[in-house]
């Protein structure tokens, strides 16, 4: 006899009830109504599908870590997830891969993604966590390059990346240590990781104004090692003190700000951290200037540390600035297990900075920056966002665009769950991955009712995660 017997019923039983909450979010934001507005040049006035629901049904495949055009099919006939994500009708495959490759050919849908990503951070008060120097609170933002593997296929774009891959090499930005995503673009595998790079600082500057007003600490590898960058910081420090032209602006407009002890950050700047490359730089050079500048310390019996730093003077247009070159010197003549070297060893790690602090809390600052690769790692496997579903690059672009929308979308519920301990995840955390995020809020299982007038989600009363479900659902009404 068997042990499960397989039937078919008519009750509406929904897997993902976690779109209830994306549809919360979405309706906070200004997407749909802005995609629409905005006609393509190849899409009729009317279309039957919208721009705005074309745009909601991907972001609603993205949220349950689905990328591919043919997942949009197990939804068409599916009520809630047009219920759930305000869709008057859902795109087939087809429409959906030929409104994302017309919307490619323009900059507008990548532009009303991003700024409204932003607007949805904003709006609902996400809380940005800053990182300390010298007990001054720092927002960290973090860029750098993720390669995509994207081997075996003939994707346009695909080429030989540095780590070895065929693939795409875009570069994304962070802010905070909940690691909200900034500002991406997307780039061809073989792009050397400095390409683009200055533009994309001071577009990274602009939209992290938007979110704070509280001091920036950007934080680059040794790969972003360039004296343009350089400039860029330190002439942005220029642009905050130089005295605002008031023009139509009134006294009694700045009397109430200041009145309602609003701070106005109009000299803080941009701070860096940036990771030296070395090039034909020798240790042993390192290590006579770190004995000479350095303070030492024998961590164990043949084994010395040096930390320290030397001023190194920036010329910019107008004026000469000074910035710190941090340096860490070890010199090995014992090894961990007491075997004696008879050629000492030496390795040396160096950073560019214009913090005042102590070298070990620069070096701490930028150890800190490894943090971005788990975020590469959620975007491009828990979003499965690596092979992107498109063989057109700028569609891929636009592809990625929506990542970072669902991405931080996502994050924003991770990051509310936390707010309260009625998680039945009782290990301390900081932050929640997408995974975590996808699997117990997302792909909730309910079952769907029609009743007195109205629809609603019926929850097993055992399911652990049911109080910060509905808590989650109410936060972002």
């Amino acid at each position: 006899m068997k042990k499960l017997v397989i039937e078919a019923t008519k009750e509406r039983i929904v897997a993902q009830s976690g779109l209830a909450i994306v549809g919360n979010l979405l309706s906070l934001t200004n997407l749909a109504s802005r995609l629409n507005a905005y006609r393509l040049p190849d899409i009729s006035r009317n279309p039957v599908c919208s721009n705005g629901d074309v745009a909601k049904s991907y972001i609603g495949l993205l949220c349950q870590g689905k990328s591919d055009y043919d997942n949009i099919e197990t939804f068409r006939e599916d009520a809630f997830f047009a219920l759930a994500l305000d869709i008057q009708r859902v795109p087939s495959s087809p429409t959906l891969r030929q409104r994302l490759d017309q919307a490619a050919l323009t900059e507008k849908w990548k532009a009303i993604l991003h700024e409204e990503s932003l607007n949805l951070i904003r709006n609902t008060n996400a809380e940005i966590s800053p990182v300390y120097a010298k007990d001054k609170p720092y927002i960290p933002v973090d860029l750098d390059v993720s390669p995509f593997d994207n081997s075996k296929t003939k994707k346009e774009g695909v080429e030989r990346t540095y780590k070895g891959c065929d693939g795409y090499a875009p570069m994304f930005g962070y802010i905070g240590q909940e690691g909200y995503c900034l500002h991406v673009e997307m780039r061809k595998g073989n792009d050397h990781c400095q390409k683009g790079t200055p533009n994309f600082i001071k577009e990274t500057i602009q939209s992290a104004r938007r979110l704070t007003d509280q001091p920036l600490l950007f934080r680059l590898d040794s790969g972003n090692d360039s004296r343009d960058n350089l400039i860029i910081f330190l002439e942005e420090h220029a642009s905050f003190v130089i005295k605002r032209n008031p023009r139509k602006e009134k006294a009694e407009d700045w009397l109430h700000i200041a009145q309602n002890n609003l701070i106005i950050f109009l000299e803080e700047h941009a701070s860096f951290v940036i990771k030296r490359n070395p090039r034909k730089e020798k240790a042993e050079d390192w290590l006579h200037i770190a004995q000479k500048y350095g303070i030492c310390c024998e961590e164990r019996e043949g084994k010395k540390v040096y930390l320290g730093s030397i001023p190194e003077t920036i010329q910019l247009k107008d004026q000469i600035r000074t910035i710190r070159k941090v340096f860490k010197v070890i010199e090995r003549t014992i090894s961990r297990d007491g075997q004696i070297f008879l050629i000492p060893e030496y390795e040396f790690e160096t950073y560019w900075t214009d913090l005042e602090v102590p070298p070990h809390v620069v070096i701490s600052l930028y150890h800190d920056h490894g943090t971005c690769e788990q975020f590469h790692s959620e975007i491009k496997s828990e979003l499965d966002l690596e092979r992107l579903p498109s063989v057109k690059y700028e569609t891929n672009g636009l592809v990625l665009h929506f990542g970072v929308f669902a991405y931080n979308l996502l994050r924003l519920i991770g990051q509310e769950s936390l707010k309260k301990q009625d998680a039945p995840l009782k290990k301390k955390a900081t932050r929640r991955r997408i995974r975590t995020v996808i699997q117990n809020m997302i792909t909730l299982a309910s079952k769907l009712v029609y009743q007195g007038r109205q629809w609603k989600l019926k929850v097993t009363a055992t399911n652990k995660w049911l109080p910060t479900f509905a808590r989650l659902y109410d936060a972002f009404y």
